[in-house]
C-alpha cells in the first residue's frame, strides 16, 4: 500500500483503548492491526512484516516486557515502542533493557504518540549505516575511524569516554539510552549505577557542542531513564 504511513502492529489488552488507538492511525493513514496478548502478537509477526510494535507493558499472559524479549530474539531491527504507565520507570528501563527502541507514556498526546511511531518506522526503512561511516546530525559530525568529531566544521577535542558515550548515543539517536547501558560502555559490566558520574560526562558534553549547556538541543535528558541524542 504506497499511501501508508507504516504497518503497525498494536499490542493491547485494553479493548477500548486499542480500538481508539486504531481508528485514530488508520485515519492518519497507517496500516494497522491488533493483538489483545503477547503471545497473539508473536504469531502475528509470523505471518506479516510489519515496521513497528506498539507494545502495552502490562498486560496478561506472558507481559509486555516478556513479550519484548522474545520479539527482540527473532526480529532484531524491527521497532518496538512500549506503553507504559506514568510512574513506571523501572518498567521502562526494564523495557529498554530488553530491547525496547523507545516509550509512551500514558496517557499520552496523539500528537507526541504519531511523531514517536513515524520516526521509528524512519529510521527502520532507512539503509543501515556502515559502523565505519561517518555519523552526522544537524552541526556535528563524528568520525569513527578517525574518532573526530566536529560541530559546525570546527575540530572538537573529546576524552575517550567523552567520545565513546557521544558515538552510543549518535548511533542510537532519538531513542533513549539507559544509564546502565551508557555505564557498561564506558566502564565494562557490571559498573553500577553511578548517575554522578554521567551528569558529569554529558554535562562535559554539552558545553563542548552545545549552543547553550543549560538548554540542549542535542543531548537530551530522559528523566529517570538516561539520555538521548536528538532525532535526525
Amino acid at each position: 500500500m504506497v499511501d501508508s504511513q507504516g504497518r503497525l502492529l498494536i499490542v493491547e489488552d485494553d479493548s477500548a483503548l486499542r480500538r481508539s488507538l486504531r481508528t485514530t492511525l488508520d485515519v492518519l493513514g497507517f496500516d494497522v492491526a491488533e493483538a489483545s496478548t503477547g503471545e497473539d502478537a508473536l504469531v502475528r509477526l509470523r505471518m506479516v512484516d510489519y515496521e513497528a510494535v506498539l507494545l502495552d507493558i502490562n498486560m496478561p499472559g506472558i507481559g509486555g516486557i516478556e513479550t519484548c524479549r522474545r520479539i527482540r530474539r527473532s526480529f532484531t531491527r524491527l521497532p518496538i515502542l512500549m506503553l507504559s504507565v506514568r510512574d513506571g520507570e523501572d518498567d521502562k528501563v526494564e523495557a529498554l533493557e530488553v530491547g525496547a527502541d523507545d516509550y509512551v507514556t500514558k496517557p499520552f498526546q496523539t500528537r507526541e504518540l504519531t511523531a514517536r511511531i513515524r520516526a521509528a518506522i524512519r529510521r527502520f526503512r532507512a539503509p543501515e549505516i556502515p559502523a565505519e561511516m561517518a555519523i552526522i546530525n544537524g552541526t556535528i559530525m563524528l568520525d569513527p575511524v578517525r574518532r573526530r568529531v566536529e560541530r559546525a566544521g570546527v575540530e572538537v577535542h573529546l576524552t575517550p569516554r567523552e567520545f565513546d558515550a557521544l558515538q552510543l548515543l549518535m548511533t542510537h539517536a532519538g531513542r533513549p539510552v539507559t544509564h546502565a547501558r551508557l555505564l557498561a560502555a564506558l566502564r565494562g559490566p557490571g559498573s553500577g549505577n553511578d548517575r554522578a558520574y554521567l551528569r558529569v560526562l554529558i554535562g562535559q558534553l554539552r558545553k563542548k557542542l552545545e549552543d547553550n549547556a543549560a538548554d540542549p538541543m542535542y543531548l537530551l535528558t530522559d528523566s529517570h531513564i538516561g539520555y538521548r541524542f536528538r532525532e535526525p
